[in-house]
């Protein structure tokens, strides 16, 4: 079990987290190189969690090595700041159904998300929690 981590995100990176941007996730591959990909996240608390189908690559590199970072914002035409935040992974294979709706519902409408998570069920997702360690403004 990984020890608890420090509050790190500040009130206006939370402020920041709320709105619903895509995020870019990198772990590390098995060869050692950055896998970076696109995905939904939320803040819960000081976590940060992403959905994932649990045969992914980003799910066997954080089960094989937690430790990552995520940048959120940063794009010139649309955000005032952006974030890099380094932390470690843990994967959650029965994942609250509620707080994946929540989490998808930030992006898509009531009828996709329910598709999302009807291919989900039983046993086809995972929640990929982020602990923060340190954030790095980048933009």
């Amino acid at each position: 079990m990984m020890p608890k981590s420090p509050q790190v995100l500040t009130s206006s990176v939370r402020r920041f987290l709320a709105a619903p941007r895509i995020a870019r996730l990198c772990t590390l591959g098995r060869d050692g190189y950055p896998h970076v990909v696109p995905i939904y996240f939320m803040r819960q608390g000081d976590d940060i969690v992403f959905g994932s189908d649990r045969h992914e690559a980003k799910v066997r590199n954080a089960l094989r090595n937690p430790r990552a970072a995520v940048v959120i914002g940063g794009e010139p035409d649309r955000d005032s700041a952006g974030y890099m935040i380094q932390g470690d992974l843990t994967v959650e294979a029965e994942p609250d159904l509620a707080l994946i709706r929540r989490l998808l519902l930030r992006y898509e409408t009531p009828e996709q998300a329910e598709r999302f998570i009807e291919q989900w069920s039983p046993g086809g997702g995972v929640l990929i929690r982020m602990k923060p360690r340190k954030v790095i403004r980048v933009w």
